[in-house]
């Protein structure tokens, strides 16, 4: 075995581990039929008082039968945007074991229209999705009057 200084190649590299905890039995996890299903288990999880006030980005996880494995917050950015990273949605769709994911994020301003970038970043993350045979289900955008949905106008 090969060694750099004294110590085996195979001790000085991270180990990396993948695994999925739930506490919550399949039975009782919701399940997503449609973009009001989605947008009402995302307002539950998402803090009423950055709804109007930051942008964030969040994701569900779901599994071949549409049941909600768990929900992300994949990023906080400020009043006009904030990033989410393709890379993290997939790590965490990869280590939940999810088919498929919805993405969702809230326009402070209360405007429902997409803009060019949230259309851009949905189609970038729609087309990882299928490369890893992980549906993306639905981009949701979320305000306090309503949502408006990706996969609902024909863009998914």
């Amino acid at each position: 075995m090969e060694s750099v200084n004294g110590t085996a190649v195979w001790n000085t590299v991270a180990e990396v581990e993948l695994s999925y905890k739930t506490k919550v039995k399949p039975s009782e996890r919701p399940k997503v039929n449609s973009s009001k299903d989605a947008c009402d288990i995302l307002l539950k999880s998402w803090d009423e008082s950055k709804i109007e006030f930051i942008e964030q980005f969040k994701i569900l996880l779901l599994n071949t039968g549409g049941k909600v494995l768990g929900i992300m917050d994949v990023s906080t950015g400020g009043v006009t945007g904030t990033v989410a990273d393709p890379k993290v949605i997939f790590i965490a769709a990869l280590r939940a074991n999810a088919a498929a994911i919805i993405l969702s994020h809230n326009h402070p301003s209360g405007n429902l229209q997409p803009s060019g970038q949230d259309m851009a970043l949905t189609h970038k993350i729609n087309e990882g999705g299928k490369l890893l045979d992980i549906a993306v289900r639905d981009h949701i955008i979320i305000t306090t009057e309503g949502y408006y949905s990706f996969a609902d106008e024909g863009l998914l």
